[in-house]
């Protein structure tokens, strides 16, 4: 590592202490997400950190959340799991037609954080070494009023914004009816620029870039890949939420 990015850490650390907490049990991967998405600020990567572990104290069990918790919305089968994709990224897939606004927002809090959870977690082999990202891929196709959901989309946008710096490696959305280009910019203005850049709204002359870059082996065969569709509750965890919070424990 770097001798500037070794003194950040070192700089994060402490004022992380400043804030009345502690990078106890978090190794430099971890943090090293936190200053990135600060632009190696300390002081603001220390607030987003201190932040991100009182939120994630208040949200989250130990265990992580349970399937029980959100069982309404696992029940639409609407979020799959797949990958690796070709860059070597877990690949979440939200069908957007089996989704409806849920009146439930704790619970639908709830299932972002499980749906990222899980996803992060099966791109983790034993021990975090920094560039455990997710590829998302939102489908739009035959969506009718009814499935739009722009709160929604804000909400797991800013968690990703705010509480996993630095997961998120590129989502493609897909099959855009005109009638979402309203709904789309609304949610936009909530988007920082950086997440902004990493989101590639996929033309249909676009497709075959998108199958390229996704990897046949870890798109599903409805999207012209070779893998089959697996409903996210179906796949087994592949390592412990614990693994998200202290490296010192799992990770």
């Amino acid at each position: 590592m770097e001798e500037s990015q070794e003194l950040a850490l070192t700089q994060l650390r402490k004022s992380v202490e400043k804030l009345s907490s502690s990078t106890e049990g978090y190794e430099k991967p971890t943090l090293m997400r936190f200053l990135v998405a600060r632009s190696m600020d300390s002081d603001k990567a220390a607030k987003m950190f201190v932040d991100w572990q009182k939120w994630r104290a208040s949200m989250v069990p130990p265990t992580g959340i349970p399937d029980s918790e959100v069982k309404n919305e696992l029940e639409f089968r609407k979020i799959c799991l797949q990958g690796p994709t070709k860059s070597g990224h877990p690949l979440v897939l939200v069908i957007s037609s089996k989704h409806f606004p849920s009146k439930d927002q704790v619970t639908f809090k709830k299932f972002v954080v499980y749906v990222l959870d899980k996803t992060i977690a099966s791109g983790i082999k034993g021990k975090e070494v920094g560039d455990e990202k997710l590829v998302s891929v939102i489908d739009l196709a035959n969506i009718t009023l009814k499935n739009v959901d722009a709160r929604g989309l804000i909400i797991a946008f800013q968690f990703l914004q705010s509480y996993y710096p630095e997961r998120l490696a590129k989502c493609y959305i897909l099959h855009m009816p005109g009638f979402f280009v309203t709904v789309w910019k609304f949610v936009c203005r909530f988007l920082d620029k950086a997440t902004q850049e990493k989101i590639v709204i996929v033309t249909e002359g676009e497709q075959r870039k998108f199958e390229e870059e996704i990897g046949v082996d870890a798109l599903p065969e409805e999207y012209g890949g070779r893998a089959k569709l697996t409903a996210i509750q179906d796949v087994l965890p592949q390592a412990s939420p614990v693994v998200l919070t202290n490296n010192n424990v799992n990770s």
